[in-house]
């Protein structure tokens, strides 16, 4: 693999496999486009390392998977051909607004383990959070106090996110792509681990209902006894599905 420079060195990816490359790659949340070194390594792909991810700077304000979307636009044109998109997790979300937003840039995608959806909507922060966050505003309680709450009560990436990647984490997470999903004209293909803990199975089978509803076509692939990470877990699947899909 290379690390090459794009976009005026505003963007990195890594050059995966060999020849001029087909696919375009996204990354989940903390990760880097290294995890498809071996999914990709035999058919050649840019993987990129995500704004605030790797070697590519954060962006300068907090943004959502669509601002993301936009800013890998520039990127197609490293292409001789519009590109197969393969988004996981964070990566996936990304991957449906860029293909719902610019069709005619791809040729296929491929999302895995991407929360596109919501199954049920989430539960109100605690009473006493909610206390906490009044007192903080009017200042009788410390912004250390309500930190050191907020690390209490978050996931692993909000703990290790900070500034304008914490943000941006906030932003994306509450943000629901039906719109994307409903706009999709190419065949979106769903692979998933069927122990996926973060994003569960339902999440694909939902996604693809709504794709179908809107005259679209979506496939979902379950890939037993594989959890969340499925382009490290099970990198050679992921490479099958794609194959596939450029046949």
């Amino acid at each position: 693999m290379a690390l090459r420079s794009l976009v005026n060195g505003s963007l990195f990816a890594e050059a995966v496999g060999v020849g001029q490359p087909r696919v375009l790659a996204l990354h989940g949340w903390g990760r880097r486009g290294s995890d498809f070194s071996h999914s990709l390594a035999s058919i050649g792909a840019l993987a990129m390392d995500l704004p605030g991810f790797g070697a590519t700077p954060a962006p300068e304000r907090a943004i959502g998977a669509r601002e993301y979307a936009e800013m890998l636009v520039p990127v197609l044109d490293e292409f001789d051909e519009p590109p197969i998109l393969v988004g996981h997790s964070f990566g996936g979300r990304i991957a449906v607004c860029l293909a719902a937003a610019h069709p005619d840039a791809i040729s296929g995608i491929l999302v895995t383990g991407a929360p596109l959806v919501r199954l049920s909507r989430p539960a109100n922060p605690a009473l006493g959070f909610r206390v906490a966050r009044a007192l903080n505003r009017i200042g009788v309680l410390g912004d250390t106090t309500i930190e050191r709450m907020r690390r209490r009560r978050g996931s692993a990436d909000y703990r290790a996110a900070s500034g304008v990647m914490r943000e941006i984490l906030v932003k994306v997470v509450n943000e629901e792509y039906h719109d994307e999903l409903a706009m999709i004209r190419h065949d979106l293909n769903l692979l998933w681990g069927s122990q996926d803990r973060d994003v569960p199975v339902a999440v694909a089978h939902e996604s693809a209902r709504i794709v179908e509803e809107s005259g679209g076509t979506a496939h979902v692939e379950v890939l037993e006894g594989v959890g969340h990470l499925l382009p490290v877990q099970d990198p050679d699947s992921l490479r099958a599905a794609v194959d596939q899909i450029l046949r």
